[in-house]
């Protein structure tokens, strides 16, 4: 990533926190289903979810700090083959396909950054813009739109009501990779 090193380890230490909490998820819950109006309710969706949010959190996470030291070839894998899965997944399963799909764009967005910030030949240079203009300008607004619609769904739930507690805890890590996304674009 291409900003202001503390805004990078800044961005790291909340990625990776989501990130850390999705996999204790994963690990410490390996059959239990979604809190109410969290996400998936399917247990094996939920499992997936989870999985995948806490790749791209922790990835998000590595990407902010190391950046373009790591080959693109190893981005590439790291985000494009969970993009496929996710992809061929949401094809062939309805149940989960927005989420899935949702998914899907996270790790092709990972892809496209890495492969942006590894093509740049020596370094990103101020005023220069990484990538596909268009692209990036895509990605900021699905990952902005995400982030409000994220925000609004971790404040209020259908019955008026704050989400409190650990039931607030799965929406606000979607939220925080929303926000991430949305950082990591902003700096292309």
């Amino acid at each position: 990533m291409h900003g202001p090193t503390l805004v990078n380890w800044l961005l790291a230490l909340l990625t990776a926190t989501a990130g850390a909490y999705c996999l204790t998820r994963l690990r410490h819950a390996p059959c239990a289903a979604a809190a109410p109006g969290t996400g998936p309710t399917n247990p094996p969706l939920a499992r997936e979810s989870d999985a995948a949010e806490a790749l791209m959190g922790l990835g998000m996470a590595a990407m902010a700090v190391t950046g373009a030291t790591v080959p693109a070839a190893v981005w590439a894998c790291l985000f494009g083959f969970p993009a496929a899965a996710f992809l061929l997944a949401a094809l062939h399963a309805p149940d989960g396909r927005a989420h899935r799909l949702h998914h899907a764009v996270g790790a092709l967005a990972m892809t496209y950054m890495a492969l942006a910030m590894t093509a740049s030949p020596g370094g990103h240079h101020h005023g220069t813009a990484l990538g596909t203009p268009l692209l990036t300008g895509t990605l900021l607004l699905y990952f902005g739109g995400y982030s409000l619609w994220a925000g609004a769904r971790l404040l209020r739930t259908p019955a008026g009501a704050l989400v409190l507690g650990t039931t607030g805890l799965p929406r606000a890590c979607r939220l925080t990779m929303g926000i991430g996304m949305f950082a990591m674009l902003l700096t292309m």
